[in-house]
């Protein structure tokens, strides 16, 4: 059963949430000399140790009832952080997580055929101001390679197929049932690399322990945002992970962007925020 509507407090939720994911990829972009799989190990661990004891006392299912598309999820979802991982590693922190947010798109079109959802004409038009966005952004940011691009435009199409395949088991199975299929997976997909690991060194231990504790930090800060707060009031705040991005990425990595890049990412930004408030207007 949804708690009782608490806007303001999800709110300060989504905030926290969102910080914590910035921070997370910020901590993967200082481990760039390391495998992509190795780095999505290391996020995944941190979440599962803390998930699975709850789960084992709170009689939490750890198999749920729709195991096909639990692992289709989980799968899908790996491949998206990995692929993500590797376009940060590869380009400014800010430029990677602006083109991912063209992911809802992927999940529109997706639930259009899977899920019979109905797509308004507006929120095409924000799909295409999104879609200019990128490819202004792509264009007049020198810094991110064909190589980058692609991989992240695949981490963008594979978390739309994420979003819309959660959307279906939301009402079927428990939300950790979901996670923890997604980190054992990922745990597993990483293992998988294990011959190409590098041993840490100094430094990289701490950044190693702060993108596990912030990638559960933002996930059980998400869960409770969207528990107590409706949907489409919170969910424009999400968009606050990529102020953030381009804060860390500016103090921390020295990133900055030209004007045309940054138009591109405002166009990206009110793409979605288009088609957000185009889906409220109809509820």
């Amino acid at each position: 059963m949804k708690e009782k509507i608490n806007n303001t407090k999800a709110i300060a939720y989504i905030l926290i949430a969102t910080f914590s994911f910035a921070c997370m990829n910020a901590f993967a972009k200082e481990l760039s000399n390391y495998p992509a799989l190795q780095v999505v190990f290391f996020r995944s661990i941190g979440t599962f140790i803390f998930i699975l004891p709850y789960m084992l006392i709170r009689k939490i299912p750890l198999l749920g009832t729709h195991r096909k598309i639990l692992l289709l999820r989980a799968v899908v979802g790996t491949i998206s952080l990995t692929t993500f991982f590797m376009s940060v590693q590869m380009m400014p922190l800010g430029s990677a997580v602006s083109i991912r947010y063209v992911g809802p798109i992927i999940s529109v079109i997706l639930a259009i055929y899977f899920l019979q959802e109905k797509v308004k004409s507006i929120q095409w038009l924000g799909f295409l101001i999104a879609i200019v966005g990128v490819f202004v952004l792509k264009g007049f940011d020198l810094r991110i390679s064909t190589l980058g691009f692609v991989l992240v435009l695949i981490s963008a199409i594979t978390v739309g197929a994420v979003f819309t395949m959660v959307r279906y088991l939301a009402t079927r199975e428990h939300p950790l049932t979901i996670i923890n299929y997604f980190m054992v997976t990922a745990i597993v997909m990483g293992l998988s690399s294990i011959s190409y690991w590098v041993m840490p060194e100094g430094n990289h231990w701490y950044y190693i322990a702060g993108m596990g504790i912030c990638g559960l930090i933002g996930q059980v800060f998400m869960t409770v945002a969207f528990q107590k707060g409706e949907t489409n009031t919170i969910a424009p705040f999400k968009y606050m992970e990529l102020v953030y991005a381009l804060l860390l990425g500016f103090f921390i990595f020295g990133e900055k962007y030209s004007l045309y890049a940054s138009i591109g990412m405002v166009l990206i930004i009110v793409g979605m925020l288009v088609n957000l408030l185009a889906k409220k207007s109809s509820k």
